[in-house]
């Protein structure tokens, strides 16, 4: 990590279903900051879900949103930041997200994945004859930018409360904070 960074937020990226939401909702809580989601932030903007955006612009015109919303954030302070999937799987925004954010890429095996997430209908990536297959393929394209994060996390046999620990404790060694909660 680069020592001249500052560390105003903290922003989770990861593949869907893999805890971003509530890892983030509570690491947000016990940080005193407030929580954002950047799927729900491009939804409540467009009036309109995640799905019937890809539908009706197509999934560039989506990651054309989640560009404008990554740059918005840089100038906020004291936010957890919950990315949506293929947000932090761009390099672009992941290099943007580290301007002022500990990124932290929580994970979990296609098997994990698959099993929270197979009775959401709100995952248009998904909408494929073999789901479970397009689950890995594509963590197979968007490893290699995750791994770029500052903190790698598998959460798939953790409980939540000890996730949430973690990550603070990750945010709050970097900026130097002494104490735990």
């Amino acid at each position: 990590m680069n020592s001249e960074r500052e560390f105003h937020n903290l922003a989770l990226i990861g593949f869907m279903g893999v805890g971003k939401t509530s890892v983030g909702k509570r690491a947000a809580r016990r940080l005193g900051f407030r929580f954002v989601d950047t799927d729900l932030m491009i939804e409540a903007r467009e009036g309109r879900s995640i799905p019937e955006i890809f539908a009706a612009e197509g999934e560039p015109y989506f990651r054309g949103l989640e560009a404008q919303v990554v740059a918005e954030l840089a100038s906020e302070r004291g936010l957890v930041i919950a990315t949506g999937g293929g947000l932090g799987a761009n390099p672009k925004h992941l290099q943007n997200l580290k301007r002022h954010a500990l990124v932290v890429c929580l994970w979990a095996s296609p098997d994990i994945i698959w099993e929270r997430v197979q009775r959401k209908k709100n995952r248009p990536l998904l909408a494929a004859p073999d789901p479970k297959a397009r689950i890995r393929e594509l963590l197979n394209r968007r490893m290699a930018v995750y791994r770029q994060a500052d903190v790698l996390m598998n959460t798939g046999l953790r409980p939540l409360t000890l996730l949430v620990r973690q990550v603070v404790y990750h945010f709050r060694l970097v900026r130097g904070e002494k104490r735990s909660r």
